[in-house]
């Protein structure tokens, strides 16, 4: 499913406007993003986690030239699904 399949199911199912429904599901993901960004962590309770993981800096190699090169510290944003979601994948 992409972004656009997601607005209309979510239009669909609501009863919203399909504009009405792209206005949430983008403040949805603004929200989530923002949040992110000020590196909370943001807990749907059912769904999962989101939250943002700190990487340090390493060394790696060029895979083209095969010269050393060093990897700059980075933040990851992470998802950790949530129990009533796993179970409703795996059923």
């Amino acid at each position: 499913m992409n972004k656009q399949e997601l607005i209309a199911t979510v239009a669909d199912t609501s009863g919203l406007t399909k504009g009405d429904a792209v206005k949430a599901v983008e403040a949805v993901f603004d929200a989530i993003g923002g949040a992110l960004k000020k590196g909370d962590e943001v807990r749907l309770v059912g769904f999962g986690t989101f939250s943002v993981s700190k990487r340090k800096a390493s060394s790696g190699r060029n895979p083209r030239t095969g010269e050393p090169m060093t990897i700059k510290a980075s933040s990851q944003p992470k998802f950790k699904a949530g129990k009533v979601l796993k179970d409703s994948v795996n059923i």
